[in-house]
């Protein structure tokens, strides 16, 4: 299971990983401060949004226990699809100056959306929400740090690259929860 969750993690981050690129391209003054306030923001919204969506699911656990491993895999699905279109409209690379202060929570918020619908997903996935919470801040913590240092080096390039892959690894995240509930079975 915590190879589904940091995959999970990575496939949540690209969105925030595509936005540090993009930072990373256009910071030419302290780039370790933009790193470690990009890492900081993202991990933090990033790791707090699943739980909203874990709380959210909480509430309603009893009326879908029966089919709740088909929303888990329709959110997945849903965001891993949308974000496979981001990528391949290039979306990702949006923020081509270099955004400070309120900028970067408004970016952190709005990467970490897709976070929340994922929390939803946690008890399908019968993982500990708080670990899975934990594991996701720290992941997109360090690929945004190093989304700043990388995109410095080489440019927006990868930004499409890494949202396309994070919507496969949604999608196939989504029908390994299919197959561990049985979903298919009896077909």
């Amino acid at each position: 299971m915590i190879l589904s969750v940091c995959i999970l993690a990575l496939a949540l981050a690209a969105d925030a990983f595509a936005v540090s690129l993009s930072q990373g391209v256009v910071t030419r003054e302290r780039p370790h401060a933009t790193a470690l306030m990009l890492g900081g923001a993202f991990g933090l919204a990033q790791g707090v949004m699943p739980l909203v969506g874990w709380s959210a699911g909480l509430v309603m656990t009893a009326a879908i226990a029966a089919f709740d491993h088909w929303i888990a895999f329709g959110v997945l699905a849903f965001l891993g699809v949308r974000l496979i279109h981001e990528g391949l409209k290039g979306e990702g690379e949006a923020a081509a100056k270099r955004v400070t202060g309120w900028g970067i929570l408004v970016l952190a918020l709005a990467t970490s959306i897709d976070a929340a619908g994922a929390g939803l997903a946690f008890s399908a996935m019968d993982v500990n929400p708080f670990f899975a919470a934990a594991v996701i801040a720290v992941i997109t913590a360090l690929s945004c740090a190093g989304g700043v240092y990388l995109g410095r080096a080489v440019g927006t390039k990868l930004g499409s690259t890494a949202e396309l892959a994070g919507g496969a690894a949604l999608i196939a995240i989504g029908v390994k929860i299919l197959l561990d509930h049985g979903a298919f079975t009896g077909v």
